[in-house]
């Protein structure tokens, strides 16, 4: 069973968040923290604590959360470009282990990023 975590708390509304999406799979919500102007976390409802766990059976939820960052990108204006970040274990920067998406725009993005 994966850990209880501040994003599943999220997704549970036992802590506000400022949502910008939400449907049956997963829930969009402006980090509170930002590394960009634009800054939002898409998150699987289903708790999957890493990218590296995902199974077959996950397929079709990572391309929905893709589809998902790439709608918001369209509402949020970032016709010049953006950046989708997924950090995966400990040397990936993870901190938060729910997989999570990273949707940076807003602004000219550096390379190598980290």
């Amino acid at each position: 069973m994966p850990e209880d975590t501040l994003f599943s708390k999220i997704i549970r509304k036992e802590i506000p968040a400022d949502i910008v999406y939400e449907d049956d799979q997963c829930l969009a919500f402006r980090d509170i923290a930002p590394q960009a102007p634009t800054h939002i976390l898409v998150i699987p409802k289903k708790p999957l604590p890493k990218l590296s766990d995902a199974q077959a059976e996950d397929k079709a939820l990572l391309g929905h959360l893709l589809f998902v960052v790439s709608d918001i990108a369209r509402e949020q204006q970032l016709e010049k470009g953006y950046r989708v970040v997924i950090n995966t274990g400990e040397d990936g920067g993870q901190t938060v282990f729910h997989l999570h998406l990273h949707l940076l725009g807003g602004r000219a993005l550096g390379w190598p990023p980290g």
